[in-house]
Parts: C-alpha cells; structure tokens; sequence
C-alpha cells in the first residue's frame, strides 16, 4: 500500500527500529509516500506504545489491551505506517521476515549489534535473498569500536558526545535537549543516507549495509563548537543562551518577559543601536564589527540588557521586525502551535482514525511542490495490518493466517 502521488511510493520499507531514531527515520520516509511496514512484538509491540500519559487511546486496565495502546509519543513518530505484529524468535517468524525482506527495498533495525543473526535476519543473511536490499543498523555507537557492544540512549549519548558540555548556563549543571535530539537528528541522517543508497541500488543493483551510530551524529552535530575546538585549541564551555561567534546573539529580559535577539551582522548591530538608544555604539572600535563584539562581550551585554529592559516585548518585536533586526519571542508549546506562522503552514494538524475520529499530529517540514508529503494513515494499533501485508505481499491465503493467529506467530485486530 503506498500513495501514489507521492515521491517514493515505490518504495517498500521494513521497519524493524523501536523508541525514536529508527521510527522518525521511517516516519520520514512514510511521509513521502512509501510503503512502511511496522514490525513489532506480538502482545507488547513498540515499547513507546506505554509512554504515557498522555494517550490517544482509552486505558481499559486490561493488560494484553494496554499493552496496544497508542501513547502520545509512539504517535509523533509512526504515522503513515502499518504494523505487522509477529514473532521473529520464532523460525517461522523469521522465515516470513526473509520473504518480506525479498520482497523490499529497504530494512531498518536497531537491535543490539549482531542481535539479528541468531534470526538469520542480517545484513549477510538478507542480501543473500536480495542484493538490492538498503539494510540500515542504527545503534547508540556504530558497528564496530571499543563501545560498538554497549547500549546507548539519547540522554547519555548527549552527555557523552558533548552537546551538554555546552548546553546551559555557564555556573550551572550542564543540561540536555528538552527533546530527545540525538535520536531526531539520527533519524534524520539515516532517512538522508537511505535514500542516497536507494539511488545507487537503482543504478546499479547492490545494496549496501549502512551503519548509523547516535555517538557519530551527537559529535557531528557540535558543528561550529568542534571546529571552534579544532582551530583554537580551547574547549568551549556553557554560555546559557549566548552565542560563541556572535553578539549580541541571545535572550534578554524585557520590561515584561523575555525575547531572542539576534544580531546577524554589522548593519543589524547599527540599526538595534538606533532603536535602542544606543548612541555611538555602532561606530565605537570595541563593538563596530562582529569580532571586536566578540572580543569585548563583557563590556557591551550590560549596557544591551539595561536597553532591552526599557521597553516591553511587545514593543521590541515591533520595532526590531519594522527595522529587519532578527527577534523572536520565546513561546511555549501550546503558544507555538498558536502562532499565526504556524497555523498558515499547517503544523497542527490531525489524521483521520477509526476509533478516536482523529489523531492530532504535527506536520511534515518538507514540502515538495510536485510530490507532497502525505499524513494519510493514523499511528496504528499493534497488529492492524498483519493479515492485510501478509495477503498482500506473500499471497497468504485465509486459513494460513488463521494458523499463524492461532499458533501465536503473528497477532492481528
């Protein structure tokens, strides 16, 4: 099942991830059309399933009912999916996988490195049955290295690979992401390196295994502080919510709250001046250029900060936007998906649901004049599609399915 208008309908993917990386890698790539195939844990599914409250669907109490539950945060990675509830420890299970596999174009999985031998569902067991396979292993430290057996989740590896070095203020406890963000961002680059490995496959009919690493992407993605590291030879440190590189580029308290300036450049400096009051500043050699600012930050930010509480939020996001000086206010959640911006993009958004009406979810980013994103098929419950992908994909008749439903290798609803 894939949508048709869209950029990879023709791409069947095997989802074999569970949490967040592997999910909004595949969330990802449902999206823009193709074909993603949930596999989970017959009866226990997606161990998001149970991360709640909130749900979207109602407690019953029942044990084997709740354990198929759609939590709020299993649904903000695992729409446009449809999920196949079936036991791969089993050799049967495992041989059906095998057929699925040789069946499709991509397979994601984040178990334990080597975790899937034992089920003949690797990369070396699979690409024997389809050379074309894209096979994607995302794990907390790659494939190979001295930490390549040790688990690895979002928070430690945020730690360990640097970003709360440099995250929170500078006396206090270093902190981590509000979001699990090493997990969004992986996902983000495996989604990114099977679609490159798709195209290749296409052209020349190898597949590739890739591996992806939560500790490569956290340390990738210090950016401009590694290199800031790599050229000068001096760790940065916290700097609450300053800029290493540029100034003033942070939050500043107002008369009644706080807001984000963020002076990109020379001429945005002269005309916060202006506005501020600031008479002579943008002509003095310790703050005429972004460096000397750098340079003299400690000097300049109080005479910024006695500016900035003169007058109310309101008043500055009025006069800096009038001027084309960046600034924005700093919103909670409920105030984000309220912002006029967001509400003309389409952000809030729902999905049409069979048992709830609808499901509330936040849209795409990407969007493609020619092959729009999709947000047609609701997070699913555990096993909605089991008997459906099955008679679809391998040509399972009725009574094989009654069997394998009776003998507990897949479940269904």
């Amino acid at each position: 099942m894939t949508s048709t208008g869209s950029a990879l309908s023709h791409l069947r993917v095997l989802d074999l991830s569970r949490i967040l990386a592997g999910p909004w890698a595949t969330q990802m790539l449902g999206d823009l059309g193709a074909d993603i195939i949930k596999v989970e844990r017959p009866r226990t599914g997606d161990d998001t399933r149970g991360w709640g409250p909130p749900f979207v669907d109602d407690m019953t109490g029942d044990a084997d009912t709740d354990a198929a539950a759609r939590s709020a945060y299993f649904c903000s990675v695992n729409r446009n999916k449809r999920s196949l509830a079936i036991d791969i420890t089993s050799p049967e299970g495992a041989a059906i996988l095998r057929r699925l596999a040789a069946e499709s174009d991509v397979l994601v999985e984040n178990f334990k490195v080597g975790g899937l031998a034992k089920y003949g569902l690797d990369y070396d067991s699979l690409r024997a049955v389809n050379p074309k396979l894209v096979y994607c292993s995302i794990t907390g430290f790659g494939q190979n290295g001295p930490d390549a057996h040790r688990a690895g989740y979002d928070f430690m590896i945020q730690g360990m690979g640097g970003l709360m070095s440099v995250t929170g203020e500078a006396d206090g406890m270093p902190m981590k992401v509000g979001v699990a963000l090493v997990d969004v961002l992986t996902g983000t680059n495996a989604a990114t390196a099977i679609l490159a490995a798709v195209m290749h496959a296409a052209r020349t009919g190898t597949g590739q295994h890739i591996d992806m690493s939560l500790f490569d992407v956290s340390v990738a993605s210090l950016a401009n502080q590694a290199l800031n590291y790599m050229v000068s030879g001096a760790a940065p440190g916290r700097l609450g919510n300053a800029h290493p590189n540029i100034v003033p580029y942070q939050a500043f308290a107002t008369a009644d709250g706080h807001i984000i300036l963020a002076v990109g450049n020379d001429s945005q400096f002269r005309k916060f001046c202006d506005i501020a009051g600031l008479n002579g500043f943008a002509d003095d050699p310790d703050y005429v250029t972004n460096k000397a600012r750098v340079t003299n930050r400690t000097a300049l930010l109080p005479h910024v900060e006695a500016a900035m509480a003169n007058h109310t939020t309101g008043w500055w996001l009025d006069q800096l936007a009038a001027a084309g000086v960046p600034a924005g206010p700093i919103n909670n959640i409920d105030s984000v998906l309220a912002e006029p911006q967001a509400v003309h993009r389409g952000l809030p958004a729902s999905i049409p649901d069979d048992l709830n009406g609808s499901i509330p979810t936040v849209a795409s980013p990407l969007r493609l004049s020619q092959t729009p994103t999709r947000a047609d098929l609701p997070p699913p419950r555990l096993g909605a599609h089991s008997r459906e992908v099955l008679a679809e994909i391998l040509d399972l008749d009725g009574a094989e399915l009654d069997r394998l439903a009776e003998t507990g290798v897949i479940t269904s609803v």
